[in-house]
């Protein structure tokens, strides 16, 4: 099928899931996840492919970890899409009414935003959760992978798309571009008679393609340059801890740890102590004068390498002289995703989250819980680092509009 006619097809979809019940979109979702766990081994086969054919370009370890499907990982998406149908259904909802002075009564309704395009890369657990969220929401969605997942992602969006036929849903409501070609890519970020928005999930370089392409409204789900800022008054041993699962719990994802700021006052101490652990666990780092002058094997750390984003066992370090100043760095560098500072005082606390620039900012834990669902949304089809229409892991409420639905007797204007 064309491109055109896909997008045709979801439009026709999309004003049909306007109408559909709980019932069947979460009926839709339940029979997905059940031809998830049934095809498990069709999925880890045609994952397979992708999988060698990635290791015989030299994907990196980190990227491989990405898209590595295996039974566990399986079940875990079957796991997101039942945890979708357990969420609230959001269409319908009265978020917003008054009564006006001629008698009109006003309701603002969520309703679904309509055509969801979907863009990304390596990660075929995207799939799931995106088509899960945007079928939940009522959308139509088209999903466009990345070329090294194509193979896994499309077993994935037959399996999910027959489901949601069979329970009801209409024809062309999840659907999958399998050509990955850049030209295909451009004419798919240009179908505004048919799209209501655009998601770009991934790195930089997506990002910016798309927002400079798109024709059609986009939301970014952009890269993360997370830092953690150890303030001088904070427990060293807890700062450890929270640094390490920050940066090597899962390095390749964009909300691990890619710059540790430490405070002057404590760096004689504490970076002994934490790049210790780091080598431990295979972490290169680079660092500034002043930490290297402490740590004496550091590598030296460029102005690169504080806007890097390695999504690897790299980290960047930096010996900072205030609080001000590493809200400074993080507000430079920074692209507005994750922010931590670990610290006893509280009046260093409240200056750090009202200070820092970003979606999700922590004090006292790791950045790598800024994901959709350990925030009780299920699932996520992005987190976004932009501010209009919404910030931070993106639920089933950003993947709606509203509209107002008003009542009246026979008012006319004068």
């Amino acid at each position: 099928m064309g491109l055109e006619n896909m997008a045709r097809q979801a439009k026709v979809a999309s004003m049909q899931m306007m109408t559909i019940s709980t019932a069947i979109k979460d009926n839709a979702l339940k029979a997905a996840a059940k031809a998830l766990r049934d095809n498990y081994l069709k999925i880890v086969e045609a994952n397979k492919k992708d999988m060698e054919a990635a290791e015989k370009a030299g994907t990196s370890s980190a990227l491989l970890d990405r898209l590595m499907l295996n039974k566990q990982r399986v079940e875990e998406m079957a796991v997101s899409a039942e945890e979708i149908v357990s969420l609230k259904d959001p269409i319908g909802e009265v978020v917003g009414g008054s009564k006006l002075a001629n008698g009109l009564k006003l309701s603002r309704v969520r309703v679904p935003l309509g055509v969801i395009g979907v863009i990304y890369e390596a990660r075929p657990n995207v799939t799931v959760e995106a088509a899960s969220l945007c079928v939940k929401a009522g959308n139509a969605v088209i999903l466009r992978g990345g070329s090294s997942a194509n193979h896994s992602n499309k077993i994935l969006v037959e399996l999910i798309s027959n489901a949601c036929i069979s329970a009801g849903l209409p024809q062309g409501v999840v659907q999958m571009i399998e050509d990955t070609s850049h030209q295909t890519a451009d004419k798919f970020m240009q179908l505004d008679k048919y799209l209501d928005v655009l998601v770009p999930r991934g790195g930089n370089e997506l990002i910016k393609a798309v927002v400079e392409k798109a024709t059609v409204p986009v939301l970014w789900a952009a890269a993360g340059n997370c830092h953690t800022y150890v303030d001088k008054d904070a427990n060293q041993d807890m700062a450890i801890d929270i640094a390490i699962n920050a940066k090597c719990q899962r390095p390749g994802v964009c909300n691990a740890m890619e710059t540790l700021l430490v405070h002057k006052d404590i760096a004689n101490d504490f970076l002994p102590k934490a790049t210790s652990e780091m080598k431990a666990n295979g972490v290169k780092m680079y660092g500034d004068k002043k930490a290297q002058a402490i740590v004496s094997d550091l590598s030296k750390a460029t102005e690169k390498d504080y806007y890097t984003e390695y999504l690897s066992l790299e980290l960047a370090i930096r010996v900072v002289d205030s609080l001000d100043e590493a809200i400074a760095h993080i507000n430079k560098y920074g692209t507005g995703h994750s922010e931590a500072i670990i610290t006893d005082d509280y009046s260093s606390a409240q200056t750090f989250t009202e200070g820092v620039d970003a979606a999700a900012v922590y004090v006292n834990a790791s950045t790598r819980f800024t994901d959709g669902g350990q925030f009780g949304m299920g699932a996520e089809i992005g987190i976004s680092t932009q501010k209009l229409h919404v910030r931070g892991p993106m639920g089933l409420e950003a993947l709606t509009s509203t509209k107002y639905v008003i009542y009246g007797s026979g008012q006319t204007r004068q």
